[in-house]
């Protein structure tokens, strides 16, 4: 088995106007979601992220705070999960919560470095 980090893209929900209920049942397929990995044994951490972004760049480490509009793509949050290939992966990223909200999912295989 191979670690693999599945990244989430999409929509602020807060830019949405999206009522109290609908971030209720929004988030209830996030935790019937990540309740279906658990028991399969697969995740091994995820958490989500805010839309604050601040950026440290280049040798005299310029700091940026980023203002939301001028983000591209908001990345929401991600999982570390385990599974055999990306193909395993694309599966388990079928019941992604937020596709009908046109977001994404981005697979990216962890690295190990021996050492």
């Amino acid at each position: 088995m191979k670690d693999f980090m599945m990244i989430f893209i999409g929509p602020d929900y807060g830019d949405l106007g999206l009522s109290p209920e609908e971030m209720q049942g929004r988030m209830g397929k996030w935790f019937t979601w990540h309740e279906k990995m658990t028991e399969q044994g697969i995740v091994k951490e995820g958490n989500a992220l805010t839309a604050q972004v601040r950026r440290v760049t280049g040798k005299d480490r310029t700091v940026t705070d980023v203002p939301s509009a001028e983000i591209k793509e908001l990345v929401g949050g991600y999982y570390v999960i385990q599974a055999k290939d990306f193909d395993e992966v694309e599966q388990i990223a079928q019941d992604f919560p937020d596709y009908d909200l046109g977001g994404t999912v981005e697979i990216r295989e962890i690295m190990v470095f021996d050492q």
